[in-house]
């Protein structure tokens, strides 16, 4: 049972009047002094606890804290200055924390300014690693909330130690902050001596080092070189070269064939090489483990029968690429088929995998684990099954405390039912409906991503249509703060509206167009880069690029990539800053080889910072790691690189590293310790892209970092400081429903009338609005969209396109008969 935060205020200390007319009547406890103020610099009121407040704690102090833990505060004389420290302990911890906080009140929290960095610092000792230190604010809309966890103290027992950590900009709309140190572990932490400075180093202008539009919008260059494989998966690997996954690539003849291809692309010097790939893992699932390597699920097993009588086929074969072989090694199998599979990896490096289509082409209700330790998918009993059809690429992106958060993105027609959201705990194997997620049955191709920073635990998810239905994309955006005691997505600002191009060159989108087959990539500035697109299933493509902003929840239109990009192809983010998109397979069958690379405005804002020192690149969970850059940073991230497919990466995100700074030493500022987060549910174990970034938001090119625990644990084994967010949904809930072998599926579940043309040709089953059912209009679209000429596979004729019953569709006379 989640337990809701609760904080014992202290009463406001009494005026003067009322104290001087109780003087008789005070006890010892309550001191006679004046409140210890702020200094000129430090924002603190009572820093350092000497004067007591109207109950038992001390003036502008407060008790605060969730779980079932047994607890005590105690104002102790063991003090680093003066005669009074503060004294939290936990003798008993199920869950939860202790912390004793600045209090939350105008007369005692501190005001800050919006867009401003604070330097905070204080002694402790601590008898338990697990105490950190956290930071609430007051949004002036919103009230008080919790904002994020800083830095991670170390254990120490016996001598006085100093801890400092720069805050993050403080988002807009906040007024005042909180904080203090969480003990979320059996022992004590003794703090005092507490200080908080507005940091004052000014914000150099930022120079523009290209034309006005590059700075203002970035800049897409077509690389000279195509991709040489028809991939639709893309992973970044840690040495920075990216794995592009093809296997049949959507051709039936290359399948026949046993034709399957993968091929490595370096940045660095432009070039491809091309990987024997052992089997056809067109639609598989991909994440990248904790080693580095690349662990790829599924796939093709079979094309669909040519009567349409049988759809698609996933096998259970699953293989770990090894980026520095460059090469494939088959594990062991699956315990079903999942074509178009989710694949997540947990906190304790685990991978877990749910949906898709099994090798007879219905649904997959198996919920499969890779298990870390053991390096192989686990036998079904040893995995908690609800029995659930979860559909296609469900996005089920990892919260801070374990559980699985399906967003809503999927792939081919409707929803799951219900509310087409919701919350999975694999422990308690329940399933919790989350509302609020609009037109849920047309958010097929839609993208979801866990928004920069990971700590914030906000999703968005962006477009989507409806691949049976076919009707025009959407420009719905909707967010969701999973750090809600009951959280239900809300409704973002619409995507921006570009041009669509029909057939006949493009032209402004009008009314409610959006796009399915979008991208969503995040930036090291910690914005998202949304990109390509379709109006409609697998035709006509829309040009649109715009940069949502998270501390404003805008969007910026930018430049505009000049290829079409909509279904099977990939965006994603390069060590260097830039993004990169491939691939567009529109329903004619063909295949767009050409390669893009966007420059964001952040590339021509001036000189990049570099880290120009990292003393380790092997981190731990808790860990303070220290850099050296060459001029002083506002923020640095770890960003997980990608493993994205059909707009999908679930595993996506942006982790901040609180900064403590050392200007003191005539470094100017550019010795920099990063506080990791101990949490490994927030930062699952692996390599990650280590940004830093100065206060212009230009990124530094990235380090690689590989972050992971003695043994990697989840956020429960490891003791991390896992918060109460979304403890009380209200949805319905649901257990394991009863056992059964798969979901009856159509086998046109891909949207593709099987009954023209060859399978790796998209005739679809509904045209959109806009097209007549006549056969005159549905071959004028297909034309206009360059479909070929079309056999018709066997005697059915379902779309009447073949009028003259010649065996080929769209003929001249099957359009004279209209």
């Amino acid at each position: 049972m989640r337990s809701r935060t609760i904080r014992t205020r202290t009463p406001a200390r009494p005026g003067r009047r009322t104290a001087l007319l109780a003087v008789g009547a005070l006890t010892t406890g309550l001191l006679l002094t004046a409140p210890q103020p702020a200094s000129a610099a430090n924002l603190i009121t009572n820093p350092g606890f000497e004067t007591a407040g109207a109950g038992d704690m001390p003036y502008c102090w407060e008790k605060s804290g969730w779980g079932d833990n047994d607890f005590s505060f105690t104002t102790t004389s063991d003090a680093h200055s003066g005669d009074r420290a503060m004294k939290v302990e936990l003798t008993r911890r199920t869950e939860g924390d202790r912390k004793a906080l600045v209090a939350e009140s105008a007369e005692c929290a501190p005001v800050v300014t919006p867009g401003r960095q604070y330097d905070l610092g204080l002694w402790y000792k601590s008898t338990t690693p697990d105490a950190s230190l956290t930071l609430f604010r007051h949004d002036e809309t919103a009230g008080w909330q919790y904002w994020t966890d800083l830095k991670t103290l170390d254990m120490r027992p016996a001598a006085w130690t100093e801890a400092t950590v720069r805050t993050p900009e403080v988002p807009a709309g906040t007024d005042r902050i909180s904080w203090g140190v969480s003990v979320y572990g059996t022992g004590a932490a003794i703090t005092d001596d507490y200080t908080m400075e507005q940091v004052t180093e000014p914000v150099p202008e930022p120079g523009c080092t290209g034309t006005a539009r590059e700075c203002a919008d970035g800049l897409w260059e077509v690389l000279p070189t195509q991709n040489p494989v028809r991939s639709m998966h893309s992973v970044v690997l840690h040495n920075g070269k990216v794995l592009l996954i093809a296997g049949s690539g959507n051709s039936e003849e290359l399948f026949e064939a046993g034709t399957f291809t993968s091929a490595v692309y370096d940045p660095e010097d432009g070039t491809y090489e091309v990987v024997p790939t052992p089997d056809d893992m067109f639609c598989a699932g991909h994440v990248q483990l904790q080693d580095g390597r690349v662990l790829v699920m599924s796939g093709n097993k079979g094309y669909p029968s040519a009567d349409g009588t049988i759809g698609y086929q996933g096998y259970k074969d699953s293989y770990v690429f090894d980026p520095e072989t460059e090469t494939y090694t088959r594990t062991n199998d699956m315990n079903d088929g999942h074509w178009y599979p989710s694949a997540t990896i947990l906190g304790n490096g685990d991978v877990i995998s749910f949906g898709g289509l099994r090798e007879d082409s219905t649904g997959s209700v198996t919920a499969d684990l890779w298990s870390d330790a053991e390096q192989r998918w686990l036998p079904m009993n040893r995995v908690n099954q609800t029995w659930s059809y979860w559909g296609l690429y469900p996005s089920m992106i990892l919260m801070q405390d374990g559980r699985l958060f399906y967003s809503g993105s999927h792939v081919f027609g409707n929803n799951i039912p219900g509310t087409g959201s919701a919350i999975y705990d694999y422990d308690a194997n329940t399933v919790t409906e989350v509302p609020g997620l609009r037109n849920k049955d047309e958010r097929d191709q839609s993208a979801s991503v866990l928004l920069p920073p990971a700590q914030d635990q906000k999703v968005l998810t962006l477009g989507g249509g409806n691949i049976d239905s076919n009707p025009d994309a959407n420009r719905l955006t909707d967010i969701i703060d999973l750090k809600e005691a009951n959280p239900s997505y809300v409704a973002g600002p619409p995507i921006p509206q570009g041009t669509v191009d029909y057939g006949d060159g493009p032209v402004p989108q009008t009314g409610d167009q959006g796009k399915m087959y979008l991208s969503a990539v995040l930036l090291p500035d910690g914005t998202v880069l949304e990109t390509g697109g379709g109006l409609h299933n697998r035709a006509d493509p829309v040009f649109e690029t715009s940069i949502f902003d998270p501390a404003s929840e805008t969007f910026d239109p930018v430049a505009v990539d000049p290829e079409a990009r909509g279904y099977h192809s990939s965006a994603f983010l390069l060590p260097d800053g830039r993004v990169m998109t491939t691939g567009d397979n529109p329903g004619n069958g063909s295949w767009n080889h050409n390669v893009s690379v966007y420059s964001p405005p952040y590339l021509f804002k001036g000189e990049r910072p570099v880290i120009t020192s990292l003393i380790d690149g092997e981190w731990t969970y808790g860990d303070t790691q220290r850099i050296t850059v060459d001029r002083p940073i506002a923020k640095a991230e770890l960003i997980r690189p990608a493993a994205v497919t059909h707009s999908s990466d679930p595993n996506q995100r942006f982790v901040d590293l609180p900064l403590s700074v050392d200007g003191n030493d005539g470094n100017d500022g550019t010795t920099v310790d990063l506080n990791v987060t101990s949490n490994p549910d927030l930062a699952p174990p692996g390599w990650y892209m280590l940004f830093a970034v100065d206060a212009n938001g230009v990124p530094s090119v990235a380090e690689w970092v590989h972050l992971q625990g003695p043994a990697a644990l989840t956020a429960k084994d490891a003791g991390a400081h896992v918060h109460d967010f979304a403890e009380a949904p209200e949805g319905k809930v649901t257990g394991p429903g009863r056992k059964r072998a798969a979901e009856p599926l159509p086998p046109t579940v891909s949207g593709c009338d099987r009954h023209y043309g060859s399978a790796n040709v998209c005739v679809p089953t509904a045209f959109p609005t806009e097209v007549g059912a006549t056969a005159a209009a549905r071959c004028a679209w297909l034309k206009q969209n360059e479909y070929g000429t079309l056999e018709v596979n066997g005697k059915d004729d379902p779309l009447r396109l073949d009028r003259n019953r010649d065996g080929v569709a769209c003929g001249k006379d099957d359009v004279r008969r209209g």
